[in-house]
């Protein structure tokens, strides 16, 4: 079969050695993650292998809940075992993978700039949030929104953009694909949310016991963050609908 390519341009050469770096890095570290071959790295570019396929939807929440369970426990066996949420790791070339804490507290000072938090205390008690969820064995985001995964006919599951990963806990970036799957395609069910949890739980468990301890309490954490982070995108993207009130928790 004939292999075709997709071309991503940049705007400059250090985001380009950035978007390779992360590719390479999940490559090696990231086992159960299917990627796209990289085949060229340009100057303002990188040329992919293209794969076809579709967006995931609700129906995918459980094989991919339990494909990143898997991906985060393989990460933490392979690379993030001694890494700490709140200090940037290191590539083995010795540039920054951002840490957990930084760029969310400046998205969230962003946020209410931008009028997506009512106020200061609404934005001292997301702070809050993020402080208390900076615990625990560390994992990696890397915006696991429905776009980012391309499902294909025979049912494989590819795994797209890359780009900007950061350190993450455990079931951080679950949060974000139950998040971005409700605006996506409307609410998800409450069983559907807990189900997912389950599959992450099992899978991250088979590394190593402590990975699997993500209860809803703290995944509820999580989608608190996300509802506040991804509020600007609402109406983009495909994000139709808004996030459920409730999961605003402590900010409204």
């Amino acid at each position: 079969m004939r292999i075709r390519y997709f071309t991503k341009h940049y705007e400059t050469p250090g985001s380009v050695a950035s978007a390779a770096r992360h590719h390479a890095w999940l490559a090696e570290h990231v086992r159960p993650l299917r990627l796209p071959g990289l085949s060229v790295v340009g100057p303002t570019s990188l040329t992919y292998e293209r794969i076809d396929g579709r967006p995931a939807r609700p129906e995918d929440l459980p094989s991919l809940a339990a494909l990143l369970g898997d991906a985060h426990g393989a990460a933490w066996t392979s690379d993030l075992r001694p890494a700490a949420l709140n200090t940037p790791h290191r590539f083995r070339d010795g540039t920054a993978f951002d840490d957990y804490i930084g760029p969310r507290e400046t998205a969230l000072r962003r946020r209410l700039e931008q009028g997506h938090l009512p106020d200061r205390a609404a934005l001292q008690t997301m702070l809050g949030l993020l402080e208390k969820t900076a615990e625990g064995p560390t994992a990696f985001y890397k915006d696991s929104n429905p776009r980012n995964f391309i499902v294909t006919e025979a049912g494989g599951i590819y795994t797209v953009d890359t780009d900007d990963l950061t350190l993450a806990p455990m079931g951080y970036d679950l949060a974000k694909l139950i998040v971005t799957l409700s605006l996506t395609y409307g609410p998800l069910p409450a069983p559907a949310i807990d189900a997912a949890l389950l599959a992450y739980n099992e899978a991250a468990e088979r590394h190593a016991t402590r990975l699997g301890t993500t209860d809803r309490e703290r995944l509820d954490d999580f989608l608190a963050l996300h509802s506040v982070l991804t509020a600007p995108y609402v109406g983009r993207n495909g994000y139709r609908y808004s996030w459920p009130r409730p999961y605003l928790r402590g900010s409204a």
